[in-house]
């Protein structure tokens, strides 16, 4: 039951692709146990990707994603579907790739997905005619291609299910739990959480962020107490030693700095989620442009969340209206939420992203090789916020940043 309780950005995307009737809806019907996709034997059947939750013994909570065929006609609706079929590929941790016959669409599409470094499981499809969608897939191809054997599966009996399962097992395992707070603590540290219940946060819940720190400073046996900003002078007094690590809502950085005890670290949600989620290296570097806006500047603020804004909104009002204020009315600021996000950058100065909490780590790191490909500059809110508060070169970096402000002892 944990397993399909796990939010979508914490789950292992796993993205099912293929040219049209290869059989991706029918195998992740038997993947699944259940008919999530529609299976046809009309090409084109599927249209946007559809999404399952599923729990993979050993591997975990994964979420499949069936796609439309990339063979599809590339004009009107189809251009379409393939449009969502590669949009889909950005956040996916593993692709089962399903050959048929080894064409030309086949191995431009392998390759297309070998640059994006995303694992690839490559699957025969053996389902036989007058099963729904069907396949005549021949192993060699996908081995010539791919330069491993595949996996053959027959998605109308479910043979091969167990095989498919133990190579997404293979690929998980050789991937490390990425750590939220990276080497800033060890056990028996008390760490201060500060955070704000503003109206956006979830009633009679934590947003993701916060649950997901408590959880693992908890598994790491550190001490936690927690607080509202208004709250935390009083937490201070009351705690008999000063925290190791504050790790504070970024809107509240001006408070938790002000109030911080001498040789106590501090960091932010979102400066911890720029480790977790992307790189924090390049979003540390991106703030540099900060430096050098101007009121004719254009600035793109992307949010992983949908919501109508609240008046305390970070990344579509105080943000904004902190450059406006320092930079001048004039400067350009674009908005974007949710997996919208401008194929063409170059018209942007600056690039602010939120913390990513709703995204899994591939696609926040889809965005910044855009960004790097296009010579944009890209930071984060927490840093951002850091930058405008003068603290940014004092804020505690989890180990991934290579800063000396990592909070390691010997």
């Amino acid at each position: 039951m944990a397993g399909n309780t796990t939010p979508s950005p914490e789950r292992l995307h796993i993205v099912v692709v293929g040219k049209r009737n290869s059989g991706k809806s029918s195998l992740v019907n038997a993947l699944t146990g259940q008919a999530a996709s529609l299976v046809s034997d009309v090409p084109g059947t599927t249209t946007d990707p559809v999404r399952k939750a599923i729990e993979i013994p050993e591997a975990g909570p994964c979420l499949l994603i069936d796609t439309a065929g990339f063979d599809d006609d590339a004009s009107g609706l189809g251009g379409k579907r393939i449009k969502a079929t590669e949009a889909a590929l950005d956040s996916a941790d593993i692709v089962i790739f399903i050959f048929t016959d080894g064409d030309s669409c086949e191995r431009e599409w392998f390759r297309k997905i070998s640059l994006k470094d995303i694992p690839v499981i490559p699957t025969v499809n053996v389902m036989p005619k007058g099963c729904g969608n069907h396949a005549s897939g021949k192993p060699m191809p996908a081995e010539e291609i791919t330069g491993q054997p595949p996996v053959i599966v027959n998605a109308a009996t479910g043979e091969g299910r167990e095989r498919l399962f133990g190579a997404i097992r293979d690929i998980r395992s050789k991937e490390s739990r990425r750590s939220v707070t990276g080497d800033l603590v060890k056990e028996g540290d008390l760490v201060m959480l500060v955070m704000p219940q503003d109206s956006g946060a979830p009633e009679g819940r934590l947003i993701l962020p916060q649950s997901r720190t408590i959880r693992e400073l908890l598994e790491k046996k550190c001490t936690v107490v927690c607080c509202t900003p208004e709250g935390m002078e009083d937490a201070l007094k009351r705690t008999a030693a000063a925290p190791h690590l504050i790790i504070t809502d970024s809107q509240a950085f001006d408070t938790a700095w002000r109030l911080k005890p001498e040789g106590s670290l501090i960091t932010s949600f979102s400066i911890l989620f720029a480790a977790l989620k992307g790189d924090v290296r390049t979003f540390l570097k991106g703030a540099e442009a900060l430096d050098g806006l101007t009121g004719r500047s254009r600035i793109l603020i992307a949010e992983a969340c949908t919501h109508a804004p609240a008046s305390e909104d970070i990344g579509r009002v105080k943000i904004p209206g902190m450059l406006r204020k320092r930079f001048g009315e004039g400067i350009c600021i674009d908005i974007v939420s949710g997996k919208d996000f401008p194929e063409d950058l170059t018209g942007y100065d600056l690039i602010i992203h939120c913390g990513a909490c709703m995204f899994n780590r591939r696609l926040v790191l889809s965005r910044i090789r855009a960004a790097a490909a296009q010579n944009v500059p890209i930071t984060n809110y927490g840093m951002t916020l850091a930058w405008a508060g003068g603290i940014l070169g004092k804020v505690a970096l989890p180990e991934e940043a290579g800063t000396p402000a990592t909070g390691k002892r010997d």
